[in-house]
């Protein structure tokens, strides 16, 4: 499976996608509210086969207005309803048992703002071209084509970003495989910090540009201006989407950065290993840094980019130790501090620079990532 995304240009009539998505929140808050009544009065949830069958009673009774929407689209928020609940009761079996120690939520109703997306599965729509036509509104749009997608298309979606702006992702499969870059034998860990952002085993180091840290100043001014406009008011909505405009700028420029710097690496080895690192309590030490660097994000396009091209993506586990051990001997240095940048081991006398030394510890304890 492979998705492929385009911008849609800016035309007048994509106000009336975005009406569009708001009549599906309007049936996602009505099918999670008939849950919970079917609950207060069952004591269960209702099946996916039984909300169906009731959607199409709905049509003719109560909301004739359905009718209007394509009713593969309205089968869509029911199977988003029902597969939520399906990983809320498969999480707690998995607690039960314990599996995991992570809590997943039953479904919420979503607020307005927040549901953005309609998918189309086999019908209700058309594609021309650059021209994405919607058969219950009789509107055609124009996107971005800026290439050709391969292999059998399954499904697609709008999405609706903070901004307001809409993107088309087409979903495929059975794509043409793509072009496997020549091997080169080299090999390399990767190791982490909030210092140096990234430190191979050959010694390499890369800087990070810190994309917020540059705009954090036109950031803090956004804010201020948002605080001092009325809440609701024309002016506060100005104001809040010049606010997502900058961070948008940020994502998209930090992962730019990402893709490129993750073909670069994947066309200089042929096999990468990262280590397994938890992210959300080191947010919890170190804050706003550790989401400016956004290691999280960058694992997984360096792992899409190595299965693209055909080279090895590996990973160390999370409690695998690879900072106080010896990369020569094995020897654990108890006595090593986050202050020791450079050390000797007491065993062999290797002396070690401390990332570079876990970098190459995470590439000898790499395993093929799942």
């Amino acid at each position: 499976m492979k998705t492929y995304k385009y911008e849609f240009s800016h035309q007048s009539n994509l106000i009336q996608i975005g009406n569009l998505i708001d009549d599906l929140h309007n049936v996602h808050v009505h099918l999670l509210r008939l849950q919970r009544r079917y609950y207060r009065l069952f004591g269960k949830y209702a099946s996916l086969s039984r909300i169906l069958k009731h959607i199409t009673k709905l049509k003719r009774t109560t909301q004739p207005h359905w009718n209007a929407l394509p009713s593969q689209m309205i089968q869509d928020v029911a199977i988003r309803i029902d597969l939520g609940y399906q990983r809320f009761f498969d999480n707690i079996e998995d607690r039960r048992l314990g599996k995991t120690k992570r809590k997943v939520g039953k479904p919420k109703i979503k607020p307005n703002h927040k549901y953005k997306s309609m998918t189309f599965t086999q019908a209700g729509y058309k594609i021309e071209g650059n021209r994405f036509t919607i058969n219950c509104l009789k509107k055609s749009f124009t996107f971005w084509k800026h290439r050709e997608w391969t292999g059998t298309l399954k499904r697609v979606t709008i999405k609706r970003d903070n901004v307001g702006d809409y993107s088309l992702y087409i979903v495929c499969e059975a794509c043409e495989p793509s072009e496997k870059l020549p091997l080169t034998g080299n090999e390399a860990g990767v190791d982490f910090g909030s210092k140096t952002f990234l430190t191979l085993s050959d010694g390499t180091k890369i800087e990070s540009p810190e994309f917020y840290k540059q705009c954090l100043k036109a950031i803090c001014s956004a804010h201020k201006a948002l605080s001092r406009k009325q809440y609701l008011s024309n002016g506060w909505y100005r104001a809040k989407r010049y606010l997502s405009r900058l961070y948008k700028k940020i994502a998209n420029r930090r992962r730019d950065w990402f893709f490129k710097l993750a073909l670069r690496l994947v066309h200089k080895y042929d096999k990468l290993a990262i280590e397994t690192l938890n992210l959300e309590g080191m947010k919890k030490l170190w804050g706003r840094k550790i989401s400016d660097l956004a290691f999280g994000e960058f694992a997984l396009i360096l792992q899409w980019t190595s299965a693209k091209y055909g080279k090895t993506f590996l990973k160390a586990g999370r409690w695998q130790a690879t900072t106080k051990p010896c990369s020569d001997c094995g020897c654990h240095n108890e006595n090593l501090s986050l202050s020791d940048r450079q050390w000797i081991c007491p065993e062999c006398g290797s002396h070690h620079d401390r990332d570079i030394n876990a970098a190459i510890n995470i590439l000898q304890a790499g395993v093929p990532a799942s």
